[in-house]
């Protein structure tokens, strides 16, 4: 039976210890791991939507899109990662307020940038400070997404920018010699099997996207690195109920387990699908499906 938690000084052993893992604080630990697997959930396909367009955009034959696209994966790539989640962030956040505030404040007479201060009409803050805490978490989420999906969108671009030029020529001019147009042999031909040349970067940069979600505890988000050390720090009798000295290594090291077992799942789906992709194409991994066949 579980064990009253209504006084934890009453407890011992592993009774203890099982009030102290369901505690309101742990809950919210739980939870964060859900946080982490919904930001890769929806920045994957944003990312690889944003890498699509950047690699589209650097084979484009219009030059002034072409030039974009490069620019884009070039800067993007160029820049540290943690450099540009510490700016971006701010940056994007106070555009998306400034954009607000020509909207709805069209009569304000004062400096929006004043010294260091970045100061708007309350109309036009993001969210408002009268809007409930979901909708603060909701937005700073967003905002994470969104420059994780940039980020890692220009590594995509790169990656799929590669695959595309891997495409043998011969299946292109085939598809031109049989009428098709520009656009059908890009969509029929060079898409569908452009994907076999770029799973291998694709799976890559999947691995370094779970790696990188601690980036979300510099962007204020708590997530499960915040957890782990505010959960694992010393505790002392004035502060909690639960007292107990520096437990971190126990915490990171769930951590650890977490992503040694969510990359470890990773490459085996990545692994099928390369199967899958693979079969009956003229690559290496085709070839010995045939082989074997």
């Amino acid at each position: 039976m579980f064990p009253s938690c209504a006084d934890p000084s009453t407890l011992s052993g592993l009774s203890w210890l099982m009030c102290y893992l369901t505690t309101g604080k742990h809950m919210a630990f739980y939870g964060s791991f859900g946080t982490v697997l919904l930001l890769l959930a929806i920045t994957a396909p944003v990312a690889l939507a944003f890498g699509f367009g950047g690699a589209m955009a650097a084979r484009s034959r219009v030059a002034p899109l072409r030039w974009l696209g490069k620019a884009y994966i070039a800067v993007v790539r160029g820049v540290p990662d943690i450099a540009f989640f510490l700016f971006f962030v701010i940056a994007l956040d106070q555009l998306f307020e400034w954009l607000r505030h020509q909207a709805k404040c069209p009569d304000w007479d004062a400096a929006i940038r004043q010294g260091n201060d970045f100061v708007v009409c309350p109309a036009a803050k993001l969210p408002l400070s009268s809007s409930p805490q979901i909708w603060h978490e909701a937005y700073g989420f967003s905002l994470a997404v969104l420059t994780f999906a940039i980020v890692f969108g220009a590594f995509a671009a790169n990656v799929l920018f590669g695959a595309m030029k891997a495409v043998p020529r011969a299946q292109l001019e085939t598809a031109e010699a049989y009428g098709m147009s520009h656009r059908q042999t890009f969509w029929r031909i060079l898409v569908p099997q452009m994907w076999v040349y770029a799973l291998p970067g694709l799976s890559n940069l999947w691995m370094v996207l779970i790696k990188a979600t601690p980036l979300l505890f510099l962007l204020g988000i708590e997530d499960i690195v915040y957890w782990a050390r505010e959960l694992g720090g010393s505790k002392t009798p004035r502060f909690t109920d639960y007292p107990h000295g520096d437990w971190r290594v126990y915490y990171f090291g769930a951590l650890l387990v977490f992503y040694l077992c969510f990359t470890r799942v990773s490459e085996i789906v990545l692994g099928r699908v390369m199967k899958r992709l693979t079969h009956g194409q003229a690559t290496m991994g085709g070839e010995a499906q045939r082989k074997a066949a």
